[in-house]
């Protein structure tokens, strides 16, 4: 069932999806793997915008359009368009959509989930056309397991495989840096380096993190269990860790994911001086900062 509102400007950001926590539990007889994490969304992603044209088509820019594989109709942004005009009844659509693509490809930060994600929320927006929750979380798992945390920026806890999504503790002000070393590093050949597939579950939380303190004191009783595996295979990654645990700023870094991207924790508004110090100590690196949403 849908429902007809009132139209809104469609653009927006399709942010990064950072996971604090990550571990992995299990794995079914179809070979997906079962998870816990704790996921939160910086100010940082990629930008998607959608306007009136005469047929449908997708523009992509920015400085990692080129990295991303496949003809341009296998995007997961078209592929979001074409089930939703599908659900709400639309018919063919006529837009042009222009995605800049500023979160590196592949890097364990969500970049392709949520930039579909954001699609279905825009394309919603543009037609005045809002699918109920059931049905827009069941579009998005079609698209892939980690596109429903994407669908709502705002932090979540994800089980399953990725699928079964609710609300996670509220989060203190703190800013975040991630950094990337520009590797590109195989999911597959991570999972296939994890040595223990049936690991602990994550532990209680609270029903808030009042401060940075707080947050950072449960993510040490937390992991990422790809972290290991990931740092095997791209050990550019267990540098970025040391050089991040070396910075005065940072209270908290761990790798997102299946990596190779690091998240680092600082206090609200340290986050830019710190882009800015990385960014000149280490140009071939990418580094973007934000706070949390």
């Amino acid at each position: 069932m849908s429902v007809l509102r009132r139209a809104a400007p469609a653009a927006g950001l399709a942010r990064a999806k950072v996971n604090l926590a990550l571990h992995i539990t299990g794995q079914r007889s179809d070979g997906y793997h079962l998870l816990e994490s704790l996921v939160v969304f910086p100010q940082i992603g990629d930008r998607l915008s959608i306007e009136a044209s005469e047929t449908l088509e997708l523009l992509v820019e920015g400085p990692f359009a080129h990295d991303l594989e496949g003809p341009t109709e296998d995007n997961l942004v078209l592929k979001a368009a074409a089930l939703f005009a599908e659900a709400a009844g639309t018919g063919p659509l006529k837009l042009k959509m222009t995605l800049s693509k500023r979160l590196p490809v592949a890097s364990g930060i969500g970049g392709g989930s949520s930039d579909a994600a954001t699609a279905l929320r825009l394309l919603e927006d543009h037609s005045g056309i809002y699918l109920d929750d059931d049905r827009l979380h069941g579009l998005a798992l079609q698209l892939g397991a980690d596109v429903p945390v994407c669908l709502w920026a705002q932090p979540q806890l994800m089980r399953g495989i990725g699928d079964d999504v609710s609300p996670a503790p509220q989060m203190p002000k703190c800013g975040m840096v991630l950094v990337n070393p520009k590797v590109g590093v195989s999911t597959p050949a991570v999972f296939k380096a994890l040595k223990t597939r049936s690991n602990p579950a994550l532990p209680p939380l609270p029903e808030s993190f009042e401060t940075l303190s707080d947050l950072t004191g449960m993510l040490a009783l937390c992991r990422n269990d790809l972290q290991q595996p990931a740092i095997e295979i791209c050990p550019a990654i267990g540098e970025i860790l040391d050089t991040l645990g070396a910075e005065d700023d940072i209270v908290f870094a761990r790798m997102s994911g299946s990596g190779a991207t690091v998240f680092g924790l600082c206090e609200a508004g340290r986050e830019m001086a710190l882009e800015r110090s990385l960014r000149t100590r280490h140009p071939d690196w990418w580094i973007a900062s934000g706070r949390l949403a």
